[in-house]
């Protein structure tokens, strides 16, 4: 069962007194996933928001010829889908399903909302919350929509956490970042090739080096 400790870990708990804590963890329960197996399907009726507390948790939508968009990948210490339980039909709008083995904290909605007519501080925290949420998706159709493959992954790599020589873990198989950033994993693979032959990058298995961190930030300025 999770403590209380991990949950004042959430920027979104931090309202909460003991007493409140003490209420959602009792109503929270925990699930494990295998990799690949499916959590939730769009248009599945809404009762949870959920942690990851270990693992990922992809985001998608299907195209009516089955292709696959992936919309958010959700990483270990991340929450999602609480912005459901304020939708008018409170319905899953993305599929969801574990990319690795994962271990998840389920949360009640109607605990949660209820705790929300108590207390306006945490009422803040979760537009606070969502406000950046929004923000994100909309600064990520921004960049799928204004700028061409190459800027996308450019800016993806640099956005990416990485140690003092530059090194960049690409955690997620290739096909899903490509998903992710809307584009063939044949064209993710190309891009690759061309900022390694550019010396910009050097690729050794799923590590990739920015041997020049300048050099790409100029290609986000010149569109190329």
């Amino acid at each position: 069962m999770i403590q209380e400790a991990e949950l004042q870990r959430l920027a979104l708990f931090e309202p909460l007194t003991t007493a409140q804590l003490e209420r959602i963890r009792g109503a929270a329960r925990e699930k494990r996933c295998l990799a690949g197996e499916p959590l939730f399907s769009q248009g599945d009726a809404a009762r949870h928001f959920f942690l990851v507390r270990q693992g990922a948790i992809k985001l998608f939508l299907l195209s009516r010829d089955g292709d696959e968009k992936v919309v958010e990948v959700i990483q270990t210490g991340q929450l999602f889908a609480e912005a459901v339980m304020f939708m008018e039909q409170r319905r899953y709008p993305v599929n969801a399903t574990a990319l690795a083995d994962t271990e998840l904290v389920i949360f009640d909605h109607d605990t949660f909302l209820s705790l929300l007519a108590e207390t306006p501080d945490l009422a803040l925290k979760m537009l606070g919350s969502l406000s950046r949420r929004v923000h994100g998706l909309l600064c990520h159709i921004d960049e799928l929509t204004l700028h061409n493959a190459t800027y996308r992954l450019v800016a993806y790599l640099l956005s990416q956490p990485r140690d003092d020589a530059g090194e960049v873990r690409l955690d997620l198989p290739k096909q899903i970042i490509a998903s992710r950033l809307s584009m063939k994993p044949e064209t993710l693979s190309r891009i690759l090739a061309r900022l390694r032959a550019q010396a910009l990058v050097e690729v050794s298995g799923e590590t990739l080096l920015l041997k020049d961190r300048a050099g790409l930030r100029r290609l986000l300025g010149q569109e190329v």
